[in-house]
């Protein structure tokens, strides 16, 4: 599995992206990674990968340390699939290099480049005379497919898909999530499903991670965590979530706004919005502990009862 622990970045101006997050993504599994806009995700996504380098902290993959990792080895069982494939994919470039590329830089032949590429396009639902075409011949779901093949190419194990179908429309966003979930399926794969969108989220992960602030504050099976939530900050994620039912209950009580990273509140970081926060929440910062097979950091978990006004 991918573990990381106590992982930190801070960046020039004291922006603290990541503040200690503890993270385990198993094989053969997709696990999801949700929280609001700023909370870390895109941050944690770009240490994995190698774009950006830790401030403090590990990541190993498999056991082996990913910081001192030689990044072809790395490219070889880590890849990601990022969120604008149109500004991922080199406009100069046909498909067939495009997706071909990394077996080039791993020196493969042409032939076997050609031929693996062709393999891939069908897997991903491409016509092989995409092929020859370039970037802007191609729909958003095609472009995203290529980003998929490419990803592929390298037979990785671990996958890092970062927002991959929110730039989609409902429609493509559905095929391209069901391409990701027959591929997760049948080639084995580990997933780490970067989202926003919680109702994705539920389809196609086995796992679910919460993230707030820049830490995780909860991890759980999906289906536990949307049935009994063991945070508050996930609790107050699905009730957010629109319904056709009776209007739901408000379960903030204070700013809707995320605190600034710059100055993050003393002790738990949800106190402001935490209807249920008490004294010990301002003053120490709650551990990510074992509780009823998952993991969560709130001093008040076992007190509390999250499962009420979910669907």
């Amino acid at each position: 599995m991918i573990e990381i622990k106590n992982l930190q970045k801070t960046y020039s101006g004291g922006v603290q992206a990541l503040r200690g997050v503890d993270l385990q993504v198993p094989e053969n599994i997709t696990t999801a990674l949700v929280g609001e806009s700023g909370c870390g995700k895109s941050t944690l996504a770009k240490l994995l990968i190698g774009l950006e380098t830790p401030t403090q902290g590990s990541m190993t993959l498999d056991g082996k340390a990913l910081m001192g990792m030689p990044l072809l080895e790395r490219a070889r069982t880590l890849q990601m699939i990022f969120q604008d494939s149109g500004s991922a994919l080199n406009p100069r470039k046909k498909i067939l290099d495009i997706i071909g590329e990394p077996l080039k830089i791993q020196n493969a032949s042409a032939s076997q480049i050609k031929s693996k590429v062709f393999s891939l396009m069908e897997a991903v639902g491409l016509r092989p005379e995409m092929a020859e075409r370039f970037p802007h011949m191609l729909s958003g779901g095609q472009k995203q497919r290529i980003g998929i093949a490419r990803a592929l190419i390298t037979d990785p194990k671990y996958i890092i898909c970062d927002e991959s179908v929110s730039a989609l429309d409902v429609s493509v966003q559905a095929q391209v999530l069901n391409l990701l979930y027959d591929l997760q399926k049948s080639r084995g794969l580990s997933l780490l499903f970067i989202s926003h969108d919680l109702s994705v989220v539920r389809f196609i992960s086995k796992r679910l991670a919460v993230m707030y602030l820049g830490k995780v504050v909860e991890e759980n099976l999906t289906e536990k965590a949307f049935q009994k939530p063991l945070h508050p900050y996930t609790q107050m994620l699905l009730m957010s979530l629109p319904t056709i039912h009776k209007k739901q209950a408000v379960v903030h009580s204070g700013s809707l706004e995320l605190p600034s990273p710059i100055n993050p509140p003393s002790g738990c970081a949800f106190h402001p919005r935490c209807p249920f926060a008490e004294a010990i929440c301002k003053e120490k910062v709650p551990e990510l502990k074992e509780q009823q097979g998952g993991r969560v950091a709130c001093h008040r978990s076992e007190q509390l009862d999250l499962s009420q006004g979910l669907r």
